[in-house]
């Protein structure tokens, strides 16, 4: 089986999955099986591939001519509104947690430091894929400028958005935050990043799942565990409907 044909399948299991889990995951003897088969696939990827390889990059002839919004598409949070009604003139990423430097840094101030510019595919769980170009900070440089902590073991990403009343949140290792090809994306194919692709500022991490790639990021926090936190999976989906919290491809 060929790499390419690997990840496709991969994907279209993983949209049988989306389709079916609010059948399936309710089931709490299910959703243990969910968390031991999500240890076995980290476990596994870590023995049979790189981290740190790079996932594939394409040019601008490559671009999908429609990129389509995964998740929300209009946080209805009153902070989020006003932030939007004012061109995110006074939005703030807010860097906490384990650091030894917490950092408030506006729009501005992110887009003046060092930038990456990607061209990568997104991998949707519902079984779509597209191709766009992603320019914004790269994540690893921010938290060590921010002096992280060795305790810390995951970047949790706090969001502007809810789903039913319940906070948004995704989050990774430090193998995926320090990885080069992950960034914090203010851009998309060489505009602003709009508000339903996640504005201000969005997570792309590119060797995972789509659903990894949270939007509308208003704070970042550097963690030892994520046991405690909301539904303790380690995300919204995680948490309500039974996605694996490491969706590596």
């Amino acid at each position: 089986m060929t790499l390419i044909t690997r990840r496709n399948a991969l994907i279209a299991g993983a949209g049988l999955m989306a389709s079916a889990c609010d059948r399936v995951t309710q089931s709490p003897a299910v959703r243990k099986i969910l968390t031991l088969g999500e240890k076995a696939t980290l476990s596994g990827q870590r023995l049979v591939t790189d981290r740190n390889a790079l996932a594939p990059e394409f040019t601008r002839a490559d671009l999908s001519p429609r990129f389509r919004v995964n998740g929300n598409r209009l946080p209805a949070a009153p902070a989020y509104t006003a932030h939007m009604a004012n061109g995110f003139a006074d939005w703030r990423l807010e860097v906490g947690g384990l650091v030894a430097r917490p950092l408030s840094l506006s729009l501005a101030q992110l887009r003046a430091g060092p930038q990456r510019t990607q061209i990568t595919r997104h991998d949707c769980v519902e079984g779509w894929s597209a191709i766009g170009e992603w320019t914004g900070t790269p994540l690893g440089p921010l938290l060590r400028y921010a002096g992280i902590s060795s305790k810390a073991q995951y970047i949790v990403f706090h969001c502007a958005d809810d789903f039913s009343g319940f906070p948004y949140y995704e989050s990774i290792d430090m193998v995926d935050a320090l990885h080069p090809q992950t960034i914090l994306a203010h851009t998309m194919n060489r505009q602003p990043l709009s508000v339903p692709h996640g504005a201000p500022v969005r997570l792309r991490v590119e060797r995972q799942l789509g659903y990894k790639q949270a939007k509308y990021v208003m704070k970042i926090e550097a963690v030892a565990t994520l046991t405690g936190l909301h539904g303790g999976k380690g995300g919204y989906w995680e948490d309500h409907s039974g996605y694996q919290w490491y969706a590596g491809i």
